[in-house]
């Protein structure tokens, strides 16, 4: 007989009973599973995996984890505030995919909401962070959520830290008072939350362009980057690496948790009436994650050509370069010349209400009013080919793309240069001949490189000697020897150097200026790119019709107590002679 034909032998509850009978079954079933995790120390999830597996609400879940536990279980948090120290120290995504958020209660004390067990630990987690315990409960995973949404809009439009206006002198003063028992310190605000703060303090009264944060063995070294070179400047003790290594990556919104593999974040900080933008990027190391922050001031101005350290004739040039109803201009150099502050100063000196102006950039540095502007999403499918193809249905005049990496983005660039755009971008090579070369190598016709291409400005940045401190001093044989040139050619015995000072760091040099060399494209120069000559051939062509090289140009800004030998030795010496 089977169990069908017996089921209407079998007692039956009266149906206005049958579903209060299975609530509670489901609630002897989920109390019987959590005792039975007691039983096995460190399978706390498995359970919980059952319990959900046989549809156990999870309200009842929490609520019998609550029981069981002997704490509280609350239903809606409409009435709790919610810890300003949680939302500064943890990103939303953090609290979302935990499904946790911390309260203050009437006597200031923080509570943590929870969801279920399968999040226990992250009260550790929080509790490490913020310095403070924190004493848990159970809600509701949707009033959980719903509560980490409104906490966090209402954070949404403020800075992620507003720094304080202390001078650069108070602020090194305080970085090197901070000792390492000052930094162990538990009791009130995070030792170590003040240290970051000062940090990018210092970095931005400094006119730092990157902060790197590298851990060594038994300390962790905090190094800027002034001026295109970097130094180091504090020590932090090894003890404490771990929580200033977690504050960086909670104010770019990271995984604190995630270590092992490198993560990518954002920041914004407002120091007085400035906007610092922070890119913040985390590598696995053997001592520890080695995190770079670089500094973007949203609210410095665009420079002007005439302000960038052009020669006279250079920018004259490339001003009228400038006036072209279409074709491309390249801009060519390693990262970190100047090469955005060159596009950005170009694009500003030609951006009339008449234009239509599009940018597609990674990242975007600086705003401009009045260009449309655009940040490339690779993860997402936006590459600047793609990103270049839409741009092209948007009616423009003058096209920005940022880089050329691939042949397709080349390809795409050319032809808009050959439709009636005038086309900006950049290339990576060594001097102005070699990227002419460098797109023919990218599989770009010849014919289509000679018809397109106006023009290629190469670019360096040299530190100029700080006008606090300089003084003359006289060439020395290895000077000389450096820039392949006489005294005699140089009509001149000496040239500026900067002695050393507070204003300077003791560097000698403060504040950074372009040399270049423009390579325009004539007629000549056409049919060298159509026989497809090699760079050699290409730069003999332009030197011979008037174009200065790297270092002839950065031989003139020492002369003029600009810059120094060893400067122009630096940036020019595997660029062309």
């Amino acid at each position: 007989m089977s169990v069908a034909e017996n089921r209407s032998d079998q007692p039956s509850l009266p149906p206005s009973l049958q579903r209060d009978w299975v609530n509670e079954l489901q609630a002897q079933a989920a109390q019987a599973l959590y005792k039975l995790a007691e039983q096995l120390p460190g399978q706390g999830e498995l359970p919980l995996d059952w319990a959900r597996r046989i549809q156990v609400p999870p309200e009842l879940i929490a609520k019998t984890t609550a029981a069981t536990l002997g704490l509280d279980y609350v239903e809606q948090l409409n009435h709790l505030r919610p810890a300003a120290s949680f939302i500064q120290h943890f990103p939303i995504s953090y609290a979302r995919q935990h499904r946790v958020l911390v309260f203050v209660d009437d006597f200031d004390q923080l509570t943590l909401a929870l969801a279920d067990l399968s999040n226990w630990k992250t009260r550790d987690t929080i509790s490490r962070v913020l310095n403070n315990r924190v004493k848990p409960f159970f809600a509701p995973e949707a009033v959980i959520q719903q509560a980490i949404n409104r906490a966090y809009e209402q954070q949404s439009s403020q800075p992620d830290l507003i720094l304080d206006t202390l001078s650069q002198d108070e602020t090194r003063e305080k970085l090197s008072n901070l000792d390492r028992d000052d930094l162990l310190n538990t009791n009130g605000q995070a030792p170590v939350v003040e240290l970051i703060n000062m940090i990018l303090l210092d970095a931005v009264k400094g006119g730092a362009s990157d902060i790197h944060l590298q851990p060594y063995r038994e300390k962790l070294v905090v190094r800027y980057r002034i001026d295109g070179v970097l130094f180091d400047s504090y020590t932090i003790p090894k003890e404490v690496q771990e929580e200033a290594l977690s504050r960086v990556k909670v104010m770019g919104k990271m995984n604190i948790a995630e270590k092992r593999l490198p993560q990518d974040g954002r920041a914004t900080v407002t120091v007085g009436d400035r906007v610092i933008d922070l890119r913040i990027a985390s590598l696995p190391g053997n001592y520890g994650e080695r995190i770079v922050l670089r500094l973007l001031d949203k609210s410095s101005r665009i420079f002007s050509l005439s302000e960038l350290g052009m020669e006279p004739g250079t920018c004259h040039k490339f001003s009228e370069l400038l006036t072209q109803e279409h074709g491309l201009i390249l801009l060519t150099g390693p990262t970190g010349s100047g090469k955005t502050t060159t596009l950005y100063a170009g694009l500003q000196e030609i951006n009339t209400s008449d234009r239509n102006v599009v940018t597609l950039e990674d990242p975007i540095e600086y705003d401009i009013e009045g260009i449309s502007q655009t940040q490339i999403n690779t993860k997402k499918g936006l590459t600047f080919a793609a990103g270049l193809r839409n741009v092209l249905r948007q009616d423009p005049d003058i096209i920005m793309v940022g880089e050329i990496r691939d042949q397709e983005t080349a390809v795409m660039a050319i032809q808009s240069a050959l439709t009636g755009h005038l086309v900006f971008s950049t290339l990576h090579t060594n001097d102005a001949a070699s990227a002419i070369t460098r797109l023919l190598d990218l599989g770009i016709e010849p014919y289509l490189v000679s018809s397109s291409l106006l023009a290629v400005l190469a670019q360096r940045l040299v530190r100029k000697v700080c006008s606090n401190c300089a003084v003359k001093t006289p060439f020395e044989p290895d000077d000389l020897r450096r820039l392949q040139i006489s005294a005699h050619d140089l009509g001149t015995e000496t040239y500026s150097r900067g002695k050393g000072c507070a204003e300077c760091r003791h560097t000698g040099y403060r504040g950074r200026l372009a040399v270049n060399e423009l390579l325009t494209v004539t007629d000549e120069l056409r049919g060298k790119i159509q026989d497809q000559a090699n760079a050699s051939e290409i730069r003999d062509v332009a030197i011979g019709q008037g174009m200065l090289l790297l270092r002839q140009d950065g031989i003139q800004k020492i002369k003029a107590g600009i810059t120094t030998p060893e400067e122009v030795a630096r940036v020019t010496v595997r660029s062309s002679l």
